[in-house]
Order: structure tokens, then sequence, then C-alpha cells
């Protein structure tokens, strides 16, 4: 049924349509440069897609299966993706300085982060092909999120990531069984490895930077969004960027429910990139990418060299948003400052999209009468050694309450 709703591919680059059963990945006319995005029949998924469907429907990202790339009627994997909870936080909005400010817990999904959205459609893609073994370049998020999908279907994935992948990560691809290789280099020397291997062993390829349905599972967040938020929509959201198709995918996801009337309003975007890896940022304002050697600690957004540029600065551009630059020192910061809030642990790349609320609040590009939705994409356990960095030590005590009052009074 979804598959029929689908009328082709389209390159990003050189706008020439293609059918889907021609093209695997990229626009066979401009190569690397050509990434594509899924074209749909909203006619035909407007008579199927209605509010009414919606609510007898499982709170589930396979909700929306008019607008995704799979066979309807093919078996799901059995772990439970999407439609994670969105908070209020008048505090944080306080101390921030806006109206009204909500989070988007993407940590809450099965190897908690985002990417477990892309991963369950990336196994079902290559089930659908006849492919038993797929494979990704990732710093951590995207492998465990593939590795945990693979194994719930029996399948195989190989996973290339790079020397500097924090353990937490590292064990979740470990104890689900994945054949991982770490590349003696950064997350662009990973992927270029995975590229090749992928060539030449024809294993099924989940990078989302050149595979254009992956983008369509990232975009449930967005389409959930504008169901969870409805009228009460905010002004921005905002959400860390390094490949960029992160950006992309949330913005496809809110137009189209905007498209098929069941939201009346759109957000404007607000990127964020870590000021040591902010190609995509220097491309908005160029108007070309230069990559760059990315040095950040929040190693899920340390993306030298992303694909996807285009689709996210044509996001930010057609939703009149901007994209801002946050050192390494102001995510750490912002990563504390939200979990004193909320409750809510981020990992340093997600609690970028925090660290760029405030910057853009405190530039003037967020008005204090607005209002944001921060989407925090990945757990903070995660990456704790880096969390650690910014916080004190705990207070060791004898097992005595004589000591523990000593203790309390020196601590004051």
């Amino acid at each position: 049924m979804s598959l029929e709703h689908m009328t082709g591919l389209r390159c990003v680059h050189c706008g020439h349509a293609h059918r889907v059963e021609d093209v695997a990945y990229t626009c066979p006319k401009c190569g690397i440069e050509g990434i594509l995005d899924v074209e749909y029949d909203y006619e035909r998924v407007a008579r199927t897609l209605t509010r009414q469907a919606l609510a007898q429907r499982p709170l589930a990202q396979w909700r929306y299966e008019e607008l995704l790339p799979f066979d309807a009627a093919a078996a799901r994997p059995a772990l439970h993706v999407g439609m994670t909870p969105v908070y209020e936080a008048p505090a944080l909005a306080r101390d921030v300085g806006l109206e009204r400010l909500v989070l988007k817990d993407e940590g809450r999904n099965p190897t908690g982060s985002f990417k477990d959205r892309s991963s369950a459609l990336a196994v079902m893609k290559a089930r659908e092909v006849g492919r038993d073994t797929v494979a990704c370049a990732s710093a951590g998020n995207a492998a465990a999120s593939l590795a945990g999908f693979a194994a719930v279907l029996g399948m195989k994935s190989v996973i290339f990531v790079p020397q500097r992948t924090p353990e937490p990560k590292l064990a979740q691809l470990l104890v689900t069984g994945a054949q991982v290789l770490r590349v003696e280099g950064s997350y662009d020397d990973a992927y270029w490895l995975c590229q090749s291997a992928c060539e030449r062993y024809g294993w099924y390829n989940r990078n989302c930077a050149i595979n254009p349905y992956l983008v369509e599972g990232k975009k449930t967040a967005g389409l959930e969004l504008a169901e969870q938020l409805g009228e009460r929509m905010t002004d921005w959201v905002a959400v860390s960027v390094g490949d960029g198709c992160t950006l992309a995918g949330l913005w496809k996801g809110l137009k189209e429910l905007k498209r098929l009337g069941l939201v009346e309003r759109l957000p404007r975007m607000l990127g964020v990139q870590a000021a040591g890896a902010s190609p995509v940022a220097a491309a908005l304002e160029t108007g070309a990418l230069k990559p760059v050697e990315a040095r950040t600690v929040a190693d899920s957004i340390a993306v030298g060299w992303p694909r996807n540029w285009r689709k996210a600065v044509a996001a930010v551009r057609e939703s009149h948003g901007c994209i801002v630059r946050v050192e390494d020192a102001e995510l750490l910061e912002a990563q504390g400052r939200m979990a004193r809030k909320t409750g809510v642990f981020a990992e340093p790349a997600a609690a970028a999209a925090m660290a760029g609320v405030v910057r853009a609040v405190r530039e003037g590009r967020v008005g204090p009468k607005e209002s944001a939705t921060i989407v925090v994409t990945g757990h903070g356990l995660k990456d704790v050694r880096t969390a650690m960095q910014g916080l004190p030590p705990p207070l060791d005590v004898p097992p005595r309450l004589e000591a523990l009052e000593a203790l309390l009074a020196r601590s004051g």
C-alpha cells in the first residue's frame, strides 16, 4: 500500500526525476552530489491519512504509512519506534528567556536516539531488496541503532566507527552482535571506507548521506511534532546539525502534515552546529560547501564533509530560519542546564540544540515573546565521559552520621 503512494525520486542537485525502480541510492547523472528526495502522490495520501484514521492507529512511526517508502504488508521490527514524548519546560523557558519551551525526547527510542527512526526503515528496505547484510558508518548512534534493528530481523550488520567513538556506544554495538570495524581516523574516513565496502561486497548501505529512504524515517519526528503540538506549534524548532539530513527530515515531515491540512502553521527551523564542525552553517552563508576537519566533543555531529547540506540549507531558507554555531563549552553548559531544569539528560550533540537556542535568544534571532521546541536527539548515557568533564566529582564520606554532618558543614 505505501509503495503505491510513491511517485518517484528527485535529485536535489540537478532536479531530474527518476523512477523508483531505476535508482538505488544517488542520481546517476550527478553521482555523490545527487542526493535524492522521495516524492509522493499527496492527493492519494490525503484520502486515507486523515485525523479520523490517525486516531485509530498505533502510537508509533508506522502510523504514517502512506508517507513512508515501504510495503505496508511487510513485517515490521518488533521494537517500538516513535511517538516520543513532548514536555512543556516552563522553568527552562524562564531560565533561557523565552515565552515557552518544549522538549521532544528522542532518547526514549529503543537504542536511545533519533536514529532508530531511520534504522527501522533501513532494515525493512534491505530485506525488501533481498540483502541479508546492512552496513553504515557512524560516530555511534546510527551504528547502535542499526545493530539493534538488524538483530531483531536476524540480519547481519557491519559497522564502521571512527577511532574516538565513546565506549557506551561501542558497547551497544558489540552486545547486539554487530561486526564493528574501528577505523583509524575521523567519521569521514569511516564513511568513505564504508562506501567502498558496500560497493565491493554488495551490502545494503544504511548511510543517510546517500540513501534517500532513511530521511523518510527521520521525517516522522516532524510528522509527530505537527500532530502532537497542533495549534500549539512553537515558533521555532531547534535541532543539532551534522550531515544535515535530520534538520531536512524534520522540516519535510512538518510540511507534509501542513500540506495535508492536519496542521495550520509551520515553525521556523533553527539548526545548530558545533563551532569546530560547521560547514553547513558556512554553506548557508556562501551557497557552497567547503569541507572542514571536524573538531568538537559532540561526536554525533562531528561531520566535516556533510552530504545532505543542500537539503538542510533549503529547509532553513524555506522556513525563514537560521543556523547558529556554538562552542563546546556552551553545549556542555546547556547539557547540565537542561538536566537540572527538566530531568532530561541529553548527549552533547543533542544538548547543542539547547545551546543554540540560548545563543539565538542572546543574539536577538529568537525573541523573548517567542516559543521553541528543542529536539533532544540522543540520551546522555551515550557519552558519560564527556558529560563528566564539566561536573564536580561526588563527595566521598565514611558510613557514619557524624562524618556526614562534618562533610555537610564543610561543603555548605
